[in-house]
């Protein structure tokens, strides 16, 4: 199986990436007081939630209050074993967290957590919630392919109300990365990133999912020795994302791949003018598409010392033709592995776990379209995995 120089470093250095189910175990700890030293805001943020995946997993909640980063009451909270994956309910009820002992869902109360319950014995290394609030969706690494669960849950709390349906994937090569999935905002089609096996693409119906002889689409990488590390929907199901490393023009970087999301129902998948293009860094580990401004942001790691960034690209158009192009690029810590938007569409949110700062907050500039203003840093924890914000 033939890697290719940059992702061969990368997937060997960062086991995270690879979705081997080993992944960084730094010291475990807070996320921190934070810091902000030049053109700092006096905004409030909504709620949001770091997993850490130290010796002591944890989940650490948060907010910014009057620009100060402040602690959640109750927080931090204990997890079952060494963390996967984390998702939100749509409603904002309830976290999910996977873990090498199962999935469990933590519902969420004025902001605390509350009482953790068991909703499956898998494994599973990436996690989401549908949009009608009603299944956990799980992506769980098989041989030769991946299988995917949907287990019915309580929209309140987040329990198991019945068994779970499943499905396997043959796909080649398949290696379900950590902490990344992404479902359809109009609740039809599940994506899930499966490294140098491309990424699958498979139907969804919260009446019936996965129904038997229920088919998936596999895309293949972009480029020839490529990983596909990272997968997102824009908000109006508009166009999908895909992240690769060896994606850009040469073929000697990470590049963002977009396609229009209709295409999936035609033969041919679409690309939009402008993809695939440089994503800014050598893996585009985290895709976080937002409507205001009408951008969508990579978080890139360029190896396992060098800082990374957060990469904004621009998309234009309508109907079925859009455009995208590249913005400006904000510095971030080394290896930034997940990004949030919060509640009030004030603060872009990034984490990561290889070097200093391991958790960043932007703002956007006011000037600058999609450009991001640095804000508060902080320098622990450096076992984050993953960061979740409340709807």
């Amino acid at each position: 199986m033939k890697i290719g120089k940059w992702a061969g470093l990368l997937l060997a250095a960062t086991p995270f990436l690879a979705g081997c189910g080993n992944f960084w175990q730094a010291p475990s700890g807070s996320s921190g007081s934070g810091s902000c030293t030049t053109n700092c805001t006096t905004a409030t943020s909504g709620n949001f939630y770091i997993l850490n995946a130290g010796t002591t997993p944890q989940i650490v909640g948060k907010s910014i209050v009057s620009g100060t980063l402040t602690a959640i009451s109750g927080s931090p909270w204990a997890v079952q074993s060494a963390p996967y994956s984390m998702a939100i309910a749509p409603n904002g009820n309830f976290l999910i967290v996977s873990t090498t002992s199962g999935v469990f869902a933590y519902p969420i109360s004025s902001g605390k957590l509350g009482t953790v319950v068991t909703v499956s014995t898998d494994q599973a290394y990436a996690v989401q919630v549908d949009t009608t609030n009603s299944w956990l969706i799980e992506a769980i690494p098989a041989t030769g392919g991946v299988m995917l669960g949907a287990v019915p849950i309580n929209s309140s709390t987040g329990a198991s109300t019945g068994s779970e349906v499943t499905a396997s994937f043959a796909v080649t090569n398949a290696a379900v990365q950590t902490n990344r999935m992404a479902i359809s905002p109009d609740n039809s089609n599940i994506f899930v990133p499966l490294g140098v096996g491309g990424t699958l693409v498979v139907p969804f119906s919260a009446i019936a999912p996965f129904p038997t002889g229920v088919t998936g689409k596999t895309i293949a990488v972009a480029n020839t020795g490529g990983s596909a590390l990272s997968v997102a929907v824009d908000p109006s199901s508009r166009l999908f994302y895909i992240g690769e490393t060896l994606a850009n023009s040469g073929g000697t970087s990470g590049g963002l791949r977009a396609f229009t999301y209709a295409s999936l129902s035609t033969g041919t998948l679409v690309n939009i003018s402008g993809s695939p293009i440089a994503s800014g860094g050598l893996a585009p580990n985290f895709i976080l598409p937002v409507t205001t401004p009408d951008y969508v942001y990579v978080a890139n790691g360029a190896g396992t010392s060098t800082a990374g960034n957060v990469a904004g690209f621009a998309v234009a158009g309508s109907g079925s033709t859009y455009t995208i192009t590249a913005g400006s690029t904000t510095a971030a810590g080394v290896q930034p592995l997940g990004l949030a938007e919060d509640s009030s569409n004030t603060f872009i949110f990034e984490v990561g776990s290889l070097g200093s700062p391991y958790f960043d907050s932007y703002t956007f500039d006011s000037t600058t379209t999609g450009k991001l203003d640095s804000q508060i840093t902080s320098s622990t924890s450096a076992s984050s995995i993953a960061i979740v914000a409340t709807p």
